[in-house]
């Protein structure tokens, strides 16, 4: 390759980074439960709902 060569690699197509994006609905006032622990933490809200989902899928017992 020289330098005046441009080199553009195809995007990744969605959900290939191992995300994927979905909407829920939640109470307001879980949001702002939320919302405030995001504000005093200084992680996001995307990233604290998914260390929450993350923490009570690995803890999540089924009940026969």
């Amino acid at each position: 390759m020289s330098e005046h060569e441009l080199v553009i690699h195809p995007k990744r197509a969605k959900g290939e980074d191992g995300y994927r994006i979905f909407s829920i609905r939640v109470k307001e006032e879980l949001l702002e439960r939320i919302n405030d622990i995001a504000l005093q933490t200084g992680y996001s809200r995307n990233e604290l709902i998914g260390r929450f989902l993350e923490f009570a899928v690995a803890h999540c017992t089924i009940a026969n």
